[in-house]
């Protein structure tokens, strides 16, 4: 839309022109938001025993509070365990599939293994307020 008046109004009677200005998280935000992540990394670890539903309920919470973790350390624990349940549904799906020609059991175990170093490596570095991916230059 045009803008004669230069402030950034779309001229519609219903918006609020305010900048796009990222606040950074107060300490509180910071506190909540680790142990939000201890949390989460917690339900991941439990799914073995709850059939999944911890798991469940760890990605429906890592989708609703990312915005919240947004410019933090936290954003990248938060993308590391939902790359971490994606990419075990599709594994194991596959070893599901695969279970009828036996393959399928050495796929879940590896699937096994590796949730865990997944788990572990995150929470290890969630302990050391280190982020999960390394800084792009």
């Amino acid at each position: 839309m045009n803008d004669p008046h230069g402030t950034g109004s779309t001229g519609h009677p219903y918006t609020i022109n305010t900048p796009n200005v990222v606040n950074a998280p107060t300490e509180e935000q910071e506190r909540a938001l680790r142990k939000l992540t201890h949390v989460l990394y917690a339900l991941y670890a439990l799914f073995w025993l709850t059939g999944g539903v911890t798991a469940i309920v760890a990605i429906i919470i890592n989708y609703v509070k990312r915005d919240d973790a947004a410019g933090t350390l936290y954003a990248s624990h938060f993308t590391w365990q939902i790359r971490t349940f994606w990419w075990s549904v599709v594994w194991a799906v596959l070893g599901v599939a695969l279970a009828i020609v036996f393959i399928g059991f050495a796929i879940l175990w590896v699937l096994g293994i590796w949730t865990l170093y997944r788990i572990v490596k995150g929470w290890l570095y969630l302990n050391d307020s280190k982020p999960m991916y390394a800084a792009r230059a």
